[in-house]
């Protein structure tokens, strides 16, 4: 039998996450902020790029990708641990979604708390179903209507070349963040989005720190893995990941493109991507 220390403990973290989930921060979230840095040197900005530029190219290759975007299924891991590693609650299953904005998920598996389950990776799924209604994605998508961008330069991220740009919120909202952005250069597609929500979540959680992740399925960008990273007031640090693999796209099973395929590989933001 748990003891009460240990049952204190799993209720606290299933407050805390229940109200991170429903802040929509741990959907835009990937690798450990403090461990995943990336290795290579910034270099300059190539001449006559402009952030303007970049938010044109962007939102246009979005719109072609997200026209083409009919629906798709990808099994969903779904997990709270403490740094540690241990797993305090896991949710599997899979997220169908349907153009232009529906998603579904199909639950296939649940281990460990029921209480950190019920009140943190239910309304975590919840919310990013909610979160696809087109308008909110038209209030949380990259553009010049929610953001400024400052670029800072080009850098290789893997096999990928990128702009690498700070992106700042015009509004303080919670579907908005504050961070930096990877933009590939051939596709202009997203590559990687590390920052933090351009709210404050609670008096709880002092800060959550997110990166997130994109992968090639075809000609579509989608997310592969989320990681937030949580400081609670009088409690530490927890995270929450989320795991998208096996895609099946437009009615077709599709592998990740492979690095080696071309020179330049595009990522994505976002489900139509």
């Amino acid at each position: 039998m748990r003891t009460l220390k240990g049952r204190t403990r799993g209720f606290v973290t299933a407050v805390i996450f229940a109200g991170l989930a429903t802040s929509g921060v741990v959907a835009k979230a990937q690798l450990n902020p403090e461990t995943n840095k990336i290795a290579a040197p910034l270099e300059p900005l190539r001449p006559g790029i402009t952030a303007d530029g970049i938010f044109a190219r962007l939102n246009a290759q979005n719109e072609l990708r997200k026209a083409a975007l009919r629906d798709y299924t990808a099994l969903r891991r779904y997990q709270v641990a403490d740094l540690n590693g241990e797993v305090q609650a896991e949710k599997v299953g899979r997220m169908e979604y349907h153009a232009p904005d529906q998603k579904r998920f199909v639950v296939s598996s649940e281990t460990g708390s029921g209480m950190i389950r019920r009140m943190a990776l239910n309304p975590l799924v919840s919310n990013e179903i909610e979160a696809a209604a087109a308008k909110k994605q038209r209030d949380s998508s990259l553009t010049p209507a929610n953001y400024t961008l400052e670029l800072i330069g080009e850098q290789q991220v893997g096999p990928y070349r990128c702009f690498v740009a700070r992106v700042t919120p015009k509004r303080s909202e919670k579907y908005l963040f504050e961070g930096t952005v990877w933009i590939d250069t051939h596709d202009y597609a997203i590559v990687r989005i590390e920052g933090h929500p351009a709210k404050k979540l609670s008096f709880w959680i002092q800060r959550a720190d997110f990166v997130r992740q994109y992968q090639k399925i075809g000609k579509f960008w989608l997310p592969q893995r989320d990681e937030t990273l949580v400081q609670v007031r009088l409690y530490g640090k927890s995270v929450v990941t989320i795991d998208h693999q096996d895609y099946l796209v437009n009615g077709e099973t599709n592998s990740a493109t492979p690095a080696t395929a071309r020179q330049t590989v595009a990522w994505g933001k976002g489900d139509a991507n």
